[in-house]
């Protein structure tokens, strides 16, 4: 088995994204600001392995700001972004809180927004129950924005209080999925209103891009990713999608698959924007215990985003 040579494509880029990378910034500082315990409402980011690291350093995470036991004590919002009611909840117990919202997940917020404001009706396209979605749907009263989750919904929706429609997505979402979806709207409804600029992140598209560029010569393609996360489900979409059919995600629980990897010539390997590269070196490594390894960066653009923390923390 050691000698078994593996090639492995190293999609690039791949791993976190510049809203990640500030989310999870926003946590340090704000310990090295108030000390510990700060609290997070919800997961910072969808991935475990953060999640944990951050607890050793004096995070404390929560569902609802309800389970905060020492509300003198800050408490940051995740990346996802959160409905309206949640700042005014804080800010009713008069608690200290910093937004980590993705500023791309900010940006659809307010365009939802500016739209209601105009007396448009807005359409989200995402997935029923993830936080991204219940943030953006809450930003608008009920009954101001409804959510379309599949080409079916699209289909079959009914304009039914005969307003002016426009479409926001979710930012993690399928751009080839996405694109099925707001193409029925268009012929359905052609004056509905559409994102002057995509809602889906340069981010997601990106590693959707790269996955999209080597999985067809792929034996099997993995995603080093967390279950919850949604970019990372949809990358190991794109793979089996763009002709790898033996696409899996790999998370906290997984074993490395290697009898499977053992048929394979090459493999390849890209992880979701909550994941970190020390999740993908751990999964190589394993891999290097086994084969004979070549690895090959397939890189199709050169990220350099980054996005300012709050002032109140630097």
């Amino acid at each position: 088995m050691k000698n078994k040579n593996l090639k492995i494509l190293l999609a690039s880029p791949r791993g976190f994204c510049a809203g990640v990378d500030r989310a999870i910034e926003i946590v340090k500082k704000s310990l090295d600001k108030y000390d510990s315990p700060v609290y997070v409402r919800h997961e910072i980011v969808h991935n475990k392995y953060v999640v944990d690291s951050l607890k050793k350093i004096g995070a404390i995470f929560v569902d609802e700001l309800e389970e905060i036991e020492n509300i003198t004590r800050p408490v940051i919002f995740s990346a996802h972004g959160v409905p309206k009611s949640v700042p005014k909840e804080a800010s009713n117990l008069n608690m200290t809180f910093v937004d980590a919202t993705c500023p791309l997940v900010s940006k659809v917020h307010r365009e939802a927004e500016n739209l209601n404001k105009k007396g448009i009706h807005v359409l989200l396209i995402g997935h029923k129950n993830h936080p991204e979605v219940i943030g953006t749907m809450g930003q608008l009263p009920k009954g101001h924005i409804d959510l379309i989750e599949s080409v079916e919904d699209a289909k079959n929706y009914r304009n039914k209080n005969k307003k002016k429609l426009a479409f926001v997505t979710q930012t993690t979402l399928s751009v080839d999925d996405t694109r099925k979806i707001t193409d029925v709207l268009k012929t359905k409804f052609p004056g509905i209103y559409e994102p002057k600029k995509e809602d889906i992140c340069y981010a997601t598209t990106n590693r959707q891009a790269a996955v999209k560029k080597i999985s067809k010569k792929c034996d099997m393609f993995f995603v080093i990713g967390s279950r919850n996360s949604s970019n990372s489900v949809r990358l190991v979409e794109v793979a089996k999608n763009n002709g790898c059919d033996k696409s899996e995600l790999i998370h906290s629980e997984s074993n490395v698959p290697i009898d499977k990897i053992s048929n394979c010539r090459i493999i390849g390997i890209s992880s979701g924007a909550s994941a970190p590269e020390a999740l993908v070196n751990e999964f190589i490594d394993k891999l290097k215990k086994e084969f004979t390894v070549e690895i090959e960066e397939v890189e199709i653009v050169k990220e350099n985003i980054i996005f300012n923390i709050p002032g109140k923390l630097k």
